[in-house]
């Protein structure tokens, strides 16, 4: 188990915007990895919330259990499977750099002109092309660059699903996609004992969190949720897009 107190510091506040995430408020979870780098390398990172995500899906399942879409689900989850093989066999040959900076773009984008639509933009149902395209675009983000949130809200999003079923649908799609990233991460021998004890000292703070997350998606009014998810995607969007000038800024 990790021991340094400047990992904690820096880990608590990770896993609480995880398990806020997780909760309903899509997005903010993506700010956790580059916090928890800042003190152990990105794959030792990526390596110790993998199990803390699993276990906040497992919460966020059993909250939403009964207010998910299994059409959206079940044509992302069909993409997405092809979006991580992608990832896993590409990891090598794609720039994490180029990756973000281009959800980023397209996240801030796709947000801003959602806002400046409002209401009248509204899609009917899954459609299931486009599904399949932004499902393996966040398979392959989320196991390249973990920013698998802003293609998965570009294609619901304009449904104008009731804030807790939007939720729900999301809560299922990513633990599906989390339980598919796990043996590759395992091949990989990153569930090194280090890193799942210190998982293990997490868990309490990640079930609580989710939970918070849960209760606060559902005091909110549905227009105001989705005015706030907007939000969020534009300052994710505008991190992503920072993240990935940062490296041909310096060279």
């Amino acid at each position: 188990m990790i021991t340094d107190p400047a990992f904690y510091v820096a880990a608590i506040p990770a896993v609480v915007l995880l398990g806020l995430a997780k909760g309903g408020f899509a997005g903010i979870g993506m700010l956790a990895l580059p916090l928890m780098a800042l003190v152990v390398s990105p794959v030792q990172a990526a390596a110790i919330t993998l199990p803390i995500l699993l276990v906040q899906d497992a919460v966020s399942v059993w909250a939403y259990r009964r207010q998910w879409d299994g059409r959206n689900v079940a044509i992302l989850s069909a993409g997405a499977v092809f979006g991580i093989l992608a990832g896993y066999l590409l990891a090598a040959q794609v720039s994490d750099a180029v990756v973000r900076l281009a959800v980023g773009v397209i996240s801030v984008a796709f947000a801003i002109q959602r806002l400046a639509l409002g209401a009248r933009a509204k899609v009917s149902g899954a459609p299931v092309a486009p599904g399949l395209f932004w499902g393996a675009v966040s398979g392959f983000t989320s196991f390249v660059a973990h920013a698998g949130g802003p293609p998965f809200q570009v294609y619901v999003m304009p449904q104008k699903m009731h804030r807790e079923l939007f939720a729900g649908t999301g809560a299922v799609f990513f633990a599906i996609i989390n339980t598919i990233k796990a043996p590759p991460y395992f091949a990989l021998g990153q569930f090194t004992r280090e890193n799942l004890t210190t998982a293990a000292v997490l868990f309490p703070l990640a079930i609580v969190s989710t939970w918070a997350g849960v209760v606060l998606v559902r005091r909110v009014s549905g227009e105001r949720f989705y005015t706030i998810v907007y939000l969020l995607l534009i300052g994710v969007g505008g991190k992503l897009i920072y993240d990935g000038l940062v490296p041909f800024l310096r060279a």
